[in-house]
């Protein structure tokens, strides 16, 4: 048995004993780790708030959920309408209020979430090919029902291509596409390709032409060893889980065009990217493509558990009645949260706010390297990764938790920021909500500056 012991700060007697409370009645195998162990007491706009009081700036986005910022007034309001629960709220216990769960049956609000969605993805530039929705509850269980669609398209082909090093999930066939064939015992039906890392391992790496020689070549391999069972190939528009590696969109145009040239589904997971996070609403604009089956969640609900395949009518219906049911999918809750998200960004300027954020984002972690804690940078947008280098015997993952815990501690009534446990061992992501105040942010970034600063010196 692993003796793991609770993660203790001077000062926080009221978090610390939640975190005590919480190792002795949950398995820590269910959340990730990190050195702070953040315990949340309540959160609003780009922050979060201990027990104790002490305000922390969201450097996360909830795991890049919270593309709005955390509760915002309109956003809950306008769910609440969705629902039908305002009447509830002036105390009319008699009010229609909708079902909080609708399994095998149809609400208006699923409907209209659907148009909505639909129409929104058909308006911008690359998803023309999307007309239909299919819903779940979890960004694994969207990619294993797009899977499912794609491997029963056509008899006999039921073979996938994966990048290596992609995260989309533990369970099923989403976790057979997770990481790379040396991870695991591999699923036979699933092949991996390279994935361009050295040539998008920095910010300046990126901006170099990339050679597709090789990538192409693997694909032609790969076609002329198992081409009669290959169905679909499925990527994400940028590496998040496996450490933040933002590739030229060249790369993921040429995935399409493989795709095209042999018929087989592109499956694009934006499952962390979608609603604004890489810069225009959808990743597939922001890299020049048209995906036949893009994944989305995380941001979709803004904190509501929600997520949905989107795609081709024809690849949908290769799957019969039930066969991509679920208890929660299209749930009347998520459906509101959907529209009610959709009416945020459609209705505000907060995907300007999110490009206005990257520039100084860019800009405040560029500047890092500076300190020599930090020796690349990665990322687009309000998604970014800043990789954590050796330091004086120190691991790279080391130094990532010395950061973590200096930014979380706040030492001397410094700004605090919370920060989640490294990627890949030694990368940490920076991603605040799109709508964090520009001078706020720039303030935590020279807080980060400092952090940095000081690790460096030991």
């Amino acid at each position: 048995m692993t003796d793991i012991q609770p993660i203790q700060f001077a000062g926080e007697d009221q978090s610390n004993a939640v975190r005590t409370q919480i190792l002795n009645q949950e398995p820590f195998a269910i959340r990730t780790f990190t050195p702070s162990q953040c315990v949340i007491s309540h959160s609003a706009g780009s922050y979060h708030f201990t027990p104790e009081g002490r305000k922390l700036a969201d450097f996360t986005s909830g795991v890049l959920v919270a593309n709005l910022g955390h509760n915002p007034v309109s956003w809950w309001n306008r769910v609440i309408d969705y629902l039908g629960l305002g009447a509830i709220k002036d105390g009319d216990q008699y009010a229609k209020c909708v079902p909080l769960t609708a399994y095998n049956a149809i609400t208006e609000v699923e409907a209209l979430a659907n148009d909505r969605l639909i129409a929104n993805l058909q308006a911008a530039p690359g998803g023309s090919r999307i007309n239909q929705v299919m819903w779940s509850a979890s960004g694994s269980e969207a990619v294993q029902k797009a899977l499912w669609a794609a491997m029963k398209r056509t008899p006999g082909k039921d073979m996938i291509i994966a990048t290596r090093g992609g995260f989309h999930g533990k369970k099923g066939l989403a976790g057979a596409i997770t990481g790379s064939e040396d991870d695991k015992e591999r699923d036979e039906r699933v092949r991996f390709i390279s994935f361009p890392k050295a040539e998008c391992d920095d910010v300046e790496t990126r901006k170099q032409p990339i050679d597709l020689t090789s990538y192409q070549q693997e694909l032609d391999a790969l076609w002329e060893e198992c081409g009669d069972r290959l169905c679909c190939v499925v990527t994400e528009p940028y590496l998040g889980g496996g450490g933040s590696y933002h590739p030229q969109k060249e790369y993921l145009q040429l995935l399409q065009s493989f795709c095209r040239e042999h018929d087989l589904i592109f499956i694009l997971d934006e499952i962390q990217s979608n609603f604004g996070r890489t810069g225009p609403m959808y990743a597939f604009s922001h890299y020049e493509i048209e995906p036949d089956i893009v994944l989305l969640g995380k941001g979709l609900g803004n904190g509501i558990p929600v997520s949905a395949a989107v795609g081709r009518r024809d690849i949908f219906e290769s799957l019969g009645y039930g066969e991509a049911s679920d208890t929660w999918s299209a749930n009347p809750l998520s459906s509101a949260a959907v529209l009610a998200t959709l009416d945020e960004f459609e209705g505000s300027d907060a995907l300007e706010k999110g490009l206005v954020l990257a520039d100084l984002i860019e800009t405040g972690l560029v500047r890092l390297k500076e300190t020599g804690a930090i020796s690349k940078v990665r990322g687009e947008g309000c998604v970014w990764g800043i990789e954590c280098a050796e330091l004086d015997g120190r691991s790279g993952a080391e130094v990532a938790n010395q950061i973590i815990e200096r930014c979380y501690a706040g030492d001397n009534g410094a700004p605090a920021i919370h920060l989640l446990g490294a990627l890949a061992g030694k990368v940490l992501r920076v991603s605040p909500p799109l709508t964090m105040c520009p001078e706020e942010c720039q303030a935590y970034l020279d807080r980060l500056y400092d952090v940095c600063n000081e690790v460096a010196a030991g």
